[in-house]
């Protein structure tokens, strides 16, 4: 029989079905699953044999889920990159100085490479991205790189002589984020900014010891920390999902994964991916580790002009963005994932891609329902057109949008869309009280924000809807903690199939537990902002703890 013990609070959220009750103060678990929940009083009857963590006036809540991230990617931004992103480096010469300290531990002729956030010309003083010219003040003779977020970059004159980047280079037709492009001067000359293009050159790597060292701190510092018990994993290499399975097997694995394969990225091909088991080593339980769906691209960035939307870019006639792969390959991808038992997730940024995503899956069939129902990932973000959604509903997919996005990005849709920029921005109010069921994630990637991945920080967006500059975006969309909460618990876990397993404190369901200071249902709204848990059981585990325990 499986060890008991009892975690103690002052109150329990339970995120459940039939709202809270005040009564219970605690949880009892048996291995990895909750029994029941109970009160002080029913703690002190359960004999010796039962251990017992007791919190004091803590709230218990369930564990969060993180249903889009790109936790590897995370992770390995402590490799050999240096931290540039605004407000502590909040102007150019400000990048160039951190940039340039950072080449002493470096070798010769080595990559240096700058993160750097998402819209990071908005946020510089400058209101422009650093140019080819200035990085070369800092060497002429090692490459270096500014990733602004992922979907655009700036190289010095070296980085673009390694990646082959020339007058007459010829741009490929797609990488595994969109469309690339080469922004060149008047003379035909690259300037150093490239898009969708930071897959196809040659950046540094750690080998497989490192990369474990990174992801298990990594997944420490970025997840647990914040009380995130269950990742849904946009996969990034084979070596790094190895790296998480055999850290599953060594006990070490602090949140459970569900994994998404990138294609054309972790893996080249559909073929490979319906086929994984041939090229991907898992060996751990699947309560740990699992491959749970297909990842694809059908458009960019904003901050790359390259999210397919129904209008112009401003300054660029003529520009709306492009679907990056052909409705054929989307009828395979999508029959595919049916037959392989995967759940397809694709990332649409603009409406015209959403859009044309649904009108295809309606062709099909529309998307089946259970855990491989299909995915529009960002759908929720920017909704200019009521049709979109009745669109999303005809073809039965699951919005998951992402709240960190209003703080990031939200305020800047109409510098790069003009008056349609303005129209439904992350429209949650809207789309609640019209049914719809939606879940909260950090879509933490190189270039976000310092606070991404804490979920009481994607809530506090979900309420205040604060924007970076301290400006407000559509206070009339803000919603409740309790709804916000939903979002980022048992919402999100529906979103991967899993909501009778994870996402509420419940009888019969895994045991991930955290605690937290405080009652957050009565909290001022910007005290939430900076909460963090001081308990987090994960699978019945305890993976953070207070101090004294």
């Amino acid at each position: 029989m499986s060890k008991e013990s009892v975690v103690l609070g002052g109150r329990v959220i339970t995120v459940g079905s039939g709202g809270d009750d005040d009564r219970w103060q605690g949880v009892l678990v048996s291995g990895d699953r909750i029994v029941r929940l109970i009160t002080r009083a029913e703690a002190q009857d359960l004999g010796p044999d039962v251990d017992i963590v007791d919190l004091g006036d803590q709230t218990l809540m369930p564990g969060f889920v993180d249903v889009h991230a790109h936790a590897e990617v995370v992770c390995r931004t402590a490799y050999k990159t240096v931290d540039c992103r605004a407000p502590e480096c909040g102007t150019i010469p400000d990048v160039l100085d951190s940039l340039s300290s950072y080449q002493s531990t470096l070798a010769p002729g080595e990559w240096l490479v700058g993160q750097a956030n998402l819209f990071f010309d908005r946020k510089l003083k400058e209101g422009r991205l650093p140019t080819r010219a200035e990085l070369d003040t800092i060497s002429t003779n090692r490459p270096i790189i500014l990733r602004a977020g992922g979907h655009i970059s700036v190289l010095n004159s070296k980085a673009l002589e390694m990646a082959g980047i020339g007058r007459n280079f010829e741009t490929p037709a797609h990488s595994v984020t969109g469309r690339p492009e080469v922004i060149r001067d008047s003379s035909g000359e690259p300037t150093g900014v490239i898009k969708e293009m930071d897959s196809l050159l040659p950046l540094p790597n750690p080998d497989a010891e490192e990369l474990r060292e990174a992801i298990e701190q990594g997944l420490q510092n970025y997840f647990t920390t914040y009380g995130v018990t269950t990742i849904g994993e946009i996969s990034e290499t084979i070596v790094g999902l190895e790296c998480m399975n055999d850290l599953a097997e060594m006990g070490r694995l602090p949140a459970s994964i569900r994994t998404y394969l990138w294609s054309p990225g972790t893996l080249e091909s559909l073929d490979k991916v319906k086929n994984w088991k041939d090229h991907i080593r898992l060996t751990a339980p699947e309560r740990d580790i699992r491959i749970q769906g297909l990842k694809l691209f059908s458009d960019g960035g904003f901050s790359a002009k390259s999210a397919a939307v129904n209008c112009c870019y401003v300054g660029h006639p003529g520009s709306s963005g492009s679907i990056a792969f052909d409705q054929y390959f989307l009828r395979r991808a999508f029959l595919m994932t049916q037959e392989a038992g995967l759940q397809l997730a694709v990332h649409a940024n603009g409406d015209r891609a959403q859009d044309w995503l649904c009108k295809m899956v309606i062709k099909l069939g529309g998307a089946k329902a259970g855990r491989t129902r299909m995915r529009i990932e960002h759908a929720g973000n920017f909704l200019p057109n009521a049709t979109s959604a009745d669109l999303w509903s005809q073809a039965g997919i699951i919005p998951v949008p992402q709240p960190v996005f209003i703080y990031t990005f939200g305020e800047y849709f109409p510098d790069y869309l003009g008056e349609y920029g303005l129209r439904g921005r992350f429209p949650f109010r809207t789309l609640l009280d019209r049914g719809w069921r939606l879940s909260g994630s950090s879509d933490v990637w190189i270039g976000s924000e310092r606070e991404a991945t804490n979920p009481f920080f994607s809530i506090w967006c979900c309420m205040k809807r604060q924007a970076y500059s301290g400006n407000f975006i559509d206070p009339d969309e803000a919603i409740t903690f309790d709804e916000a909460l939903r979002m980022h618990t048992i919402d999100a876990a529906a979103t991967m199939g899993e909501e009778d397993e994870k996402g509420s404190l419940t009888p019969g369901k895994i045991a991930d537990i955290i605690a937290i200071d405080g009652d957050p249902r009565r909290m001022p709204v910007d005290d939430i902002r900076s909460l963090r848990p001081g308990f987090v059981m994960a699978r019945g585990r305890v993976m953070l703890s207070p101090p004294d325990m």
